[in-house]
Formats: structure tokens, C-alpha cells, sequence
């Protein structure tokens, strides 16, 4: 996360909604930068847009008033608001290139998951990294947890997870889950020399991965973490149940360009464990190996 533009939060009448703004909050003034709170009037659908529009607005001005007025009193900071139209991913995909970091609530929990449609439509097209947020205990956790997979785009979520664990004095867990043939179910189809060089070729990405980061970070503690046979969203959420932050790319290396969100982080935010940054590609279009 850039240390001066700002971190934006758009905000809606729900509680999830209502930790992101605190969250969001608390991290603008610990990190001295400015506070952006949005709220996108979602209009592209009205058969009548012109008197709905007008009650929209009207209710959106109502929302970031109130917003803006909880965030000076608790938190002390002068916020910034602004109101947007159309559909949600769309303005806030427009809004992001020189900011931050956005902040959006999850969705509703809802048959053993969360849904979080806008999340996953938004981490698809925002050019900054995206944090979800959720209602558990959103700052009382512990540690940095990043997904890495070998990938560029990894390779960026390991950097912003690494630059955030020192700035944080927290610890950092690099995890790598993968397929490997399983020795009963696979058995006869994938020989054991197999399976131990494609072990090896597994810890050699995970050290590589985390190879610079001592000398950039001399001081942060780092955990490598090899997961074979684990599929990763489970790992993932397994590994970041309790921690401060979980940091992961928009795909990773078993996706295609083409594909704005990997089944990988689609999994993981619709079973949010903590608040969830996603990493974007880079400006050039650089993310991954396929």
C-alpha cells in the first residue's frame, strides 16, 4: 500500500459495511494518510431515472454525512466524501488508480459461507489492492499470512504482505499449497520419484519466493509454510484463521490473463477468515506465468 494517497472505503447501510469504515479508518489515521469514503448510488438498472436518481442521491448524502460524522468522532480524522453512480464495480474500478488502497465489507453470511458478489466483482476490476473486510474481530488478530504460488503477481502479494508485516511489527507466514499425487488414490499413476521431485521443485519456488526478503527486512520474521495435497482456499483460511491479514493475488499461476479473479481468491473471500487484501496486476498487465 502506497504510505501517502489515500485509503478509500465506500460504504452502504450493513454492518460489514459499517467494520470496513472503522477498519479503514483507524488505518488512515495510524498511517497519517487521507480518508476517502465513497458510496456508489447503483442506477444503471432504474426504469425511472430521473425521480429515482433524485432519491438515490439523496439517501447516499444521508449515508456519507452520517459516515463522515462517526469517523471524526471516534477516530478524529476529517474525511473526505464523495457520492458515485452506476454500478458499483464499475465506479469504483474508475476510482482507483491513484489511490492506496479501497476498503469494501463482505457480504452477508449465508449457508456456511459469506456472499460477496460486489467484493468479487470489484477485486476483478479495481487497479488498487482491494481489502474486505468482515465483522469477526477485524483488528484483534495476530501475524501476516500471504498465498504464494511462483507466479509474478504472488511475488507482488509476498511484497505488499512483507512491506505491511514490518511496518506492522508483526510476523509474516509465506504459504504454498498444492496438488500432490496422492500415495493411495494416485497410486501406479504417478511414480514416488515423481512426487519427491515435484516436492522438491515446490520448496524450491516457496524458498525463492522469500528469498530477498530478509536482506529488504532484516528484521521481520518470516515462516515458510509447504502445504502439499492441501487445496489451497482450505489452507489458506485454515492458515489466516485468527491473523491481522491475509494477502493474496487476483490469480495466480494456474490461471489464464483473461480470468480477472482466480478460483483461488474467489474461494477464499466467499469464506473471508480476516480481513483479505487482493493484490492486483501490475499497470503493464504482468501477473502471471501463463
Amino acid at each position: 500500500m502506497s504510505t501517502t494517497n489515500p485509503i478509500v472505503v465506500a460504504v452502504k447501510d450493513s454492518p460489514q459495511s459499517e467494520a470496513a469504515l472503522g477498519w479503514a479508518a483507524s488505518r488512515a489515521r495510524k498511517h497519517h494518510v487521507p480518508l476517502v469514503i465513497l458510496h456508489v448510488a447503483d442506477d444503471h438498472w432504474s426504469l425511472n431515472p430521473a425521480t429515482w436518481n433524485k432519491q438515490l442521491r439523496k439517501a447516499g448524502e444521508e449515508l456519507l454525512a452520517s459516515a463522515a460524522s462517526r469517523v471524526s468522532g471516534q477516530f478524529g480524522i476529517d474525511a473526505t466524501t464523495e457520492l458515485l453512480t452506476g454500478s458499483v464495480a464499475g465506479a469504483l474500478g474508475h476510482y482507483g488508480p491513484n489511490v492506496g488502497l479501497v476498503v469494501v465489507g463482505s457480504g452477508s453470511p449465508h449457508l456456511g459461507g459469506t456472499l460477496t458478489d460486489r467484493a468479487l466483482q470489484i477485486a476483478g476490476v479495481t487497479p488498487a489492492p482491494l481489502a474486505v473486510v468482515g465483522t469477526a474481530d477485524a483488528d484483534g488478530g495476530s501475524g501476516i499470512v500471504v498465498g504464494a504460488d511462483g507466479s509474478e503477481l504472488s511475488l507482488r502479494a509476498v511484497e505488499f504482505a512483507a512491506a505491511e508485516a514490518d511496518r506492522e511489527g508483526q510476523e509474516l507466514t509465506v504459504l504454498h499449497a498444492y496438488q500432490a499425487p496422492d500415495p493411495v488414490s494416485d497410486a501406479g499413476l504417478a511414480p514416488a520419484e515423481l512426487a519427491e521431485l515435484m516436492d522438491d521443485q515446490e520448496r524450491v519456488i516457496l524458498s525463492e519466493t522469500v528469498a530477498g526478503l530478509r536482506s529488504t527486512y532484516p528484521d521481520l520474521v518470516v515462516h515458510k509454510v509447504l502445504e502439499p495435497g492441501k487445496e489451497p482456499v482450505r489452507a489458506l483460511t485454515d492458515a489466516a484463521a485468527g491473523a491481522r491479514m491475509l494477502v493474496m493475488g487476483s490469480h495466480g499461476r494456474g490461471g489464464f490473463a483473461r480470468l480477472v479473479l482466480g478460483s483461488t481468491t474467489h474461494g477464499v473471500l466467499t469464506h473471508l477468515p480476516c480481513p483479505t487484501v487482493v493484490v492486483p496486476p501490475s499497470e503493464d498487465g504482468s501477473s502471471t506465468d501463463s
